[in-house]
C-alpha cells in the first residue's frame, strides 16, 4: 500500500514537472506575434530607407547590394539563408528619341523624355542612376507615322475605332495607361496593324485631375514629367528558357526563337509622360473621341485621328545575360519538416521602389525579425517556413518562376501554400486575394490584427465595411510572384496589401519621401501588413489540421458556372458535366470536414490519438494536394505553361483574371468563327475542366476508385 502511494505521488510529481517545463501552446505564440511588444515600425522604416537609397533595377550592382542587405538581416535572425542565382536574359535601353511633326505653322518638337528632379530632392545625387524611360523587352526600331488615339488600347477600343471607320494600319498609336497590362497594349496595337505604340500617364488617372492640382512632392500625384516604365513581355520567367530553369549551361532559345514564341512585342514602343502625351494629343484631328475616352476637365479635347500629327519614334535596346539573386531564408519545422509554408516578395525595382516592391521587402524583414523573437521565447514551427526575396519580378516574374521551375517536383509534393506580398502599402484599406480554400483563414487572421488607421477596430471590421463579408479577389492574373505557384504547379496562394494602386507607380518619384509623406507616415500600415502575413503563415505552419475549407471552393465554382451559362446560352453547350463534378467536390469537402472533426474529438483520448496521428498527416496531405488536381499537364491551348484550369490570366490582359480560362479562350474563338467545330472545342474544354474538378474530389476523398 505504501509503495503504491509512493508510486502515485511520483507519477503526479513527474506530471506536474512536465507541465511546468512543457512549451507554451502554439496559440500563445500566435497572439504574441501580433502584439505591440514584438512589432517595430521604426525598424521597418529603417529597412525601407536602406533598401531605397539608390535605384536598383534587376541585374544592377545596386540590386546586388540590396540582396546582400536582405541576406544579412535573414542571417542575423538565425534563418538558414542562402542566395539562389540564375543567369537570365534582361534588356536595357541604349538610345531612344521621339519627335512630333505638327501642321504648319507649328514647329516640330523633339521631346526630352526625361523625368525632372524637384527642388530639394534628396535623391538628386543618384537620379542619373535611374535608367532612361523605356519598356523592358521592347522591340528595337524606328517608325514614322500619323498618330491614332486608342484610349486604353483594349480589344474593345479597337472595335470602337473600327465602328468609327478609323484605320490604324501603319500608324503610331497613342494609348493611356490603365485597365490592362502594358504588354497587351502593345500586342493589341500590333494585331490592329500599328507600326509603333506610345503609352502616356493620363492626368485623369494619375495626376490629380486638374491644372490646379498639386503633385509630388507637395501632394501624392504624379508630376507632369513622370513616366510609368515597365515590361512589355507577357510571358513568365526568362524568355530564353520557357518552362525550364535558367541554370548554368542550360538550353536556351535564340533571340529569333524568343520573338517567334510570341511573348515579346514585334513593334517599337515607349512610355511617355502626361505632359508629352497631351502635347501629342493636341496634334491629333479627326472625330472627337467618346466621352469615356476623354481626359480630365482641363485636358485638351481628345480626338482619334489619324494625324495630322506625325511622330518619329526610335528605340534601341540591348539584351544582356545578367545574374539575378533570390534570397532564401528557412526556419525548419520540428514535426513535419518536409511540409513547406512559403512567403515571398520581390526586391528589384524600376527606380527607387519605395512602394513597389520594397514596402513588401521591409515587411518581409519585419516578419523574419518577429519570428526570430518568437524562437527566442521557445516557439518552434511544426512545419518548415521559407522566406523568399525574389529578383527580376518587374521584367516578367523571372526570379520566382525560375526557382519554381527548378524546384518543381519538390514544391509540388511538399508546398502547403504560398503567401505573397508585392507592395505591402500603397494607401489605407486592406485588400486580399486568394484561392478559395484560404478565404476563411484570411478572415480569421484579420479579426486578430488591429486596423492601423483606426485603433478601435480590427482589420476585419474595416475590410468588411457595411457588407456582411469582405471581398476576396482571385489570383488568375499574372500581376506578381504567386503566378508560378498557382498557375504552373497548383499550390494554394494568397496575396495581401494595403491599398491597390498609387499615382507615382513605376516612376522615379516612388521613393522613401513619397512613402513617408503620403503612403504610410507612421509606418503602422507596414506593421499591420507584417502582422497579417506572419499570422497567416504561423497558422498554416503550426495548426495540426491545415485550415483549408474546400466548401468555399465548391461554392465559388458553382457561382462561376452559373455565370458561364449566360455566355453559352443557345449555343448547344451542356454544362451538366461541370455542375455534376462541382456537386461531387462539395460532397467531398463536407466529408473531409467531418473526418477532421472526428479526429479532433479523438485527440482527447491519448491512447487512441497516438494511433490516429498518421491519419492527421494523411488528411492534411489530401487537403494540400487537392489544389494540384485542378492542373492539367497539357496546360491551356496555345499557352501550355499555364497548367491551372480554374485560374489563369486573361488572353488579352495579363493583369486580368479569368475563371475557367480554357473555356473562356474557346468561347472567344467560337464567337469569332461560329462554326460547329469551334463550339465543339468549347464543349471539349468544359469536359476537361469537369475532369479536373472531379480529380480534386477524388483527392479529398482519399480513396482509390
Amino acid at each position: 500500500m505504501f509503495k503504491t502511494a509512493i508510486t502515485c505521488f511520483l507519477a503526479i510529481a513527474t506530471s506536474f514537472s512536465f507541465l511546468l517545463s512543457s512549451p507554451q501552446p502554439k496559440s500563445f505564440y500566435h497572439s504574441l506575434y501580433t502584439s505591440t511588444s514584438l512589432s517595430d515600425n521604426v525598424s521597418i522604416s529603417h529597412h525601407l530607407n536602406t533598401l531605397t537609397r539608390r535605384p536598383h533595377v534587376a541585374g544592377s550592382e545596386a540590386n546586388a547590394e540590396a540582396a546582400a542587405y536582405v541576406l544579412s538581416v535573414f542571417t542575423s535572425c538565425n534563418l538558414e539563408s542562402h542566395i539562389a542565382s540564375y543567369g537570365v536574359s534582361l534588356t536595357y535601353p541604349v538610345s531612344r528619341s521621339l519627335s512630333l511633326t505638327r501642321p504648319p505653322p507649328q514647329p516640330p518638337i523633339t521631346f526630352a523624355l526625361r523625368q525632372e528632379i524637384y527642388e530639394g530632392d534628396p535623391y538628386a545625387d543618384v537620379a542619373d542612376e535611374v535608367l532612361p524611360t523605356f519598356h523592358g523587352y521592347a522591340k528595337s526600331g524606328t517608325v514614322i507615322g500619323p498618330v491614332v488615339y486608342v484610349n486604353y488600347g483594349r480589344v474593345e477600343d479597337y472595335v470602337t475605332l473600327k465602328e468609327m471607320v478609323v484605320n490604324v494600319t501603319g500608324t503610331v498609336v497613342l494609348a493611356r495607361y490603365g485597365q490592362i497590362f502594358r504588354g497587351d497594349i502593345v500586342h493589341n496595337a500590333f494585331e490592329a496593324g500599328a507600326a509603333g505604340a506610345l503609352i502616356f500617364t493620363d492626368r485623369k488617372d494619375y495626376g490629380g485631375g486638374s491644372d490646379d492640382a498639386r503633385w509630388f512632392p507637395d501632394d501624392k500625384w504624379m508630376p507632369p514629367s513622370g513616366v510609368q516604365v515597365g515590361s512589355v513581355y507577357d510571358g513568365t520567367g526568362d524568355p530564353t528558357t520557357p518552362g525550364w530553369p535558367s541554370s548554368e549551361g542550360c538550353e536556351r532559345l535564340s533571340k529569333e526563337e524568343v520573338e517567334k514564341a510570341g511573348n515579346v512585342p514585334l513593334i517599337p514602343s515607349l512610355p511617355i509622360s502626361a505632359k508629352d502625351g497631351e502635347t501629342i494629343m493636341r496634334s491629333i484631328g479627326g472625330e472627337v473621341a467618346n466621352e469615356d475616352w476623354q481626359g480630365d476637365k482641363d485636358a485638351p479635347i481628345y480626338r482619334v485621328g489619324p494625324g495630322p500629327g506625325v511622330v518619329n519614334l526610335s528605340y534601341t535596346g540591348e539584351y544582356v545575360m545578367a545574374t539575378i539573386q533570390n534570397v532564401i531564408g528557412i526556419i525548419p519545422g520540428t514535426e513535419e519538416p518536409d511540409r513547406l509554408v512559403i512567403l515571398g516578395n520581390h526586391r528589384d525595382a524600376w527606380t527607387f521602389g519605395a512602394v513597389d516592391p520594397n514596402s513588401g521587402t521591409a515587411a518581409l524583414l519585419e516578419v523574419a525579425q518577429r519570428l526570430n523573437k518568437l524562437q527566442k521565447r521557445g516557439w518552434k514551427p511544426r512545419r518548415t517556413i521559407v522566406l523568399c526575396n525574389w529578383d527580376a519580378e518587374e521584367y516578367g516574374l523571372i526570379g520566382s518562376t525560375e526557382w519554381v521551375e527548378e524546384n518543381r517536383e519538390m514544391l509540388a509534393s511538399r508546398a502547403v501554400a504560398y503567401l505573397n506580398i508585392d507592395s505591402a502599402v500603397h494607401e489605407a484599406g486592406f485588400h486580399a486575394s486568394a484561392t478559395p480554400q484560404l478565404d476563411e483563414l484570411l478572415k480569421q487572421a484579420a479579426k486578430q490584427v488591429q486596423d492601423p488607421d483606426n485603433s478601435s477596430q480590427t482589420i476585419y471590421d474595416s475590410w468588411t465595411g457595411s457588407s456582411n463579408s469582405p471581398v476576396i479577389g482571385r489570383l488568375g492574373g499574372g500581376g506578381s510572384d504567386y503566378a508560378a505557384f498557382i498557375q504552373h504547379i497548383g499550390v494554394p496562394v494568397a496575396d495581401m496589401s494595403f491599398g491597390t494602386g498609387y499615382p507615382v507607380y513605376h516612376s522615379m518619384y516612388d521613393d522613401f519621401i513619397w512613402m513617408e509623406k503620403f503612403g504610410d507616415p507612421t509606418f503602422q500600415r507596414h506593421v499591420a501588413a507584417a502582422s497579417m502575413w506572419g499570422l497567416v503563415a504561423l497558422q498554416l505552419a503550426d495548426e495540426e489540421f491545415l485550415p483549408f475549407n474546400y466548401l468555399s471552393y465548391a461554392f465559388e465554382l458553382q457561382k462561376s458556372t452559373k455565370d458561364l451559362e449566360n455566355e453559352v446560352s443557345g449555343k448547344g453547350i451542356s454544362l451538366i458535366p461541370l455542375f455534376k463534378s462541382i456537386e461531387e467536390l462539395a460532397k467531398a469537402a463536407a466529408k473531409i470536414d467531418n473526418e477532421k472533426k472526428e479526429l479532433q474529438k479523438a485527440k482527447g483520448w491519448a491512447s487512441t490519438w497516438k494511433k490516429d496521428q498518421y491519419k492527421v498527416r494523411e488528411l492534411n496531405d489530401r487537403l494540400m494536394m487537392a489544389e494540384r488536381a485542378f492542373t492539367d499537364r497539357d496546360g491551356l491551348s496555345g499557352r501550355p505553361w499555364y497548367k491551372h484550369l480554374i485560374y489563369a490570366p486573361s488572353k488579352h490582359n495579363d493583369y486580368g483574371s479569368k475563371y475557367f480560362p480554357a473555356i473562356d479562350d474557346a468561347i472567344e474563338e467560337a464567337m469569332k468563327l461560329n462554326t460547329a467545330k469551334s463550339w465543339h472545342t468549347v464543349q471539349h474544354e468544359v469536359w476537361r475542366v469537369s475532369r479536373a474538378v472531379r480529380h480534386a474530389s477524388l483527392v479529398l476523398n482519399g480513396k482509390l476508385t
